[in-house]
């Protein structure tokens, strides 16, 4: 099965779709975080539609006519808080996946790495969902692009799961959006499961019953070797832990 490529990450910087007018890359960086996260909190909180430029300028702290510079339209800003979100996958799934060698470690790793991403970034992924259709075509695609990207991820791991014996035959495109999508849920369903579990609680349970559908009994035993060393190393630190700590002093 043929690994699918991969684009490299955007920096908000650089993005071809949406022109900055200062040459200073540094610059144009922090304005649009800057911008973002105004942004992000405003769509969430107001909604899309009702929130003004104005009111990102201001939330920003910077002046409405200054927004212009590194973003021509809302729809603008909006591709870009989207961006931010799609892109934080490309950028921390590989280096949580290069950390081990078995494919069924590095989908662990990465699932992981994709819930804690959704965690840090709740209000703009369930944006994500809501608002990506009033986006011109070209932004629309290049938001669908970077999912498919991070979704390479999750496939290519689970191709290589496959031909190392970890994995049954299955589909690995169908296989990786049942892992994406149950990462998403931890934010498209907060209102429930934040209730219930913590996000490690969540993790566990699902990754758990999600891989049940798709190891084989030696990629069965290779996970739960995993599980406990991970679990021995828990342990290891609980007891290098100071004895006195917690203990209340008079």
């Amino acid at each position: 099965m043929p690994r699918r490529p991969m684009t490299s990450p955007i920096s908000l910087s650089e993005v071809p779709q949406v022109r900055a007018q200062p040459a200073d890359h540094d610059l144009v960086a922090h304005r649009r975080q800057q911008i973002v996260a105004a942004a992000a909190e405003l769509f969430s909180r107001k909604g899309f539609e009702a929130t003004t430029v104005s009111e990102i300028a201001a939330a920003a702290g910077i002046s409405t006519g200054l927004i212009y510079h590194y973003a021509r339209t809302k729809e603008d800003v909006l591709f870009l808080v989207l961006l931010t979100v799609v892109d934080s996958y490309r950028i921390e799934l590989p280096p949580a996946m290069a950390a081990f060698e078995q494919p069924v470690d590095k989908l662990r790793a990465g699932v992981r790495a994709y819930c804690g991403v959704i965690d840090r970034k709740m209000d703009a992924t369930v944006l994500t969902y809501r608002t990506t259709k009033v986006l011109p075509r070209a932004h629309r695609e290049t938001i669908k692009q970077a999912e498919i990207d991070t979704n390479a991820l999750i496939e290519n791991c689970i191709r290589d799961g496959i031909g190392a014996g970890q994995f049954r035959d299955v589909d690995p495109v169908i296989a990786a959006y049942q892992f994406v999508a149950f990462a998403h849920n931890w934010a498209l369903k907060s209102w429930r499961l934040h209730a219930l579990v913590t996000l490690d609680e969540y993790f566990a349970a699902g990754f758990d019953m999600l891989l049940r559908g798709i190891v084989t009994p030696q990629g069965w035993e290779l996970y739960q070797a995993r599980l406990a060393a991970d679990g021995a190393r828990g342990h290891a630190a609980d007891d290098k832990q100071d004895p006195n700590e917690g203990k209340q002093h008079g």
